[in-house]
């Protein structure tokens, strides 16, 4: 008993950073993810943690302790939400190839996540996440929230860099960069459909009786389908480019939660 409460407060620490890190990081957040799974998962791997790194440094319970705890959780939400934004760069793409092919209207609902999403984002997030299962990227992001603790150990100054606002900085840049990457991924449908808009509109200027609604809406489609045929073999490339971006930007959160100095996302 007297081991027992004296590694206790240590292990409920690493705990609360791991458990809050599966509640927002992509796929394993799934709804479609059972519970039993994510608490065991976590559990287990705390005790890695715990045995590898955590249990030379004692804590013991005291008033500062919640403190302590609202640090864990903030720092496995801020690691989780970094790599979740990277796998909105695929549905935000998505929503402008919709806005131009014409499928803004008919949103679906995302069994994930739960909320309404786009139609050609929904199928690109859903390739996105086999590639990363593919990739092994469930597997990096595992040894990325057992490696934190070599970066960030649990007596970090994670208060005193958001005071000083090097995470809310970063943030910003990383949304950025996100917005950047959407903007890639969907530049080829979107120049394309532009390209035709500008066509159908000199074609409406030169013939005023043609009927551009009619002829104007599935010609859009057909193009917008057939680039997406052409393009679908380079999402290959297009998502591993992604991933990497993303593991390195939570590496440069870890490096700004440590204090080292991090290269701009």
């Amino acid at each position: 008993m007297e081991l027992f409460f004296q590694f206790w407060p240590t292990f409920l620490l690493v705990f609360c950073r791991i458990t809050s890190f599966f509640v927002v990081v992509p796929i394993l957040s799934a709804k479609n993810v059972p519970t039993t799974l994510k608490i065991g998962l976590s559990v287990f791997l705390s005790l890695i943690a715990f045995t590898g790194m955590g249990a030379d440094q004692a804590v013991t319970f005291d008033a500062q302790y919640i403190l302590l705890i609202v640090r864990e959780i903030l720092i496995g939400v801020l690691l989780g939400f970094v790599s979740y934004l990277f796998f909105t760069v695929v549905q935000i793409a998505g929503s402008f190839m919709d806005l131009q092919m014409g499928f803004s209207i008919a949103n679906v609902i995302d069994p994930l996540t739960g909320v309404s999403s786009p139609m050609l984002g929904n199928l690109k997030y859903m390739i996105a996440m086999l590639l990363f299962l593919t990739f092994d990227g469930h597997h990096f992001l595992i040894r990325a929230i057992l490696d934190s603790y070599q970066w960030v150990p649990l007596n970090n100054e994670l208060f005193a860099r958001i005071y000083g606002g090097q995470i809310s900085d970063f943030l910003f840049k990383s949304f950025s960069t996100m917005f950047y990457l959407a903007f890639q991924l969907a530049a080829p449908v979107v120049a394309a459909m532009f390209l035709t808009d500008l066509g159908l509109g000199l074609l409406t200027r030169v013939a005023p009786q043609f009927n551009i609604f009619v002829v104007g809406v599935p010609l859009k489609l057909i193009l917008g389908f057939m680039l997406l045929v052409l393009l679908f073999p380079e999402l290959l490339s297009l998502f591993s480019g992604l991933f990497q971006s993303m593991f390195k930007t939570m590496e440069q959160l870890l490096q700004i939660i440590s204090g080292t100095q991090p290269t701009p996302p």
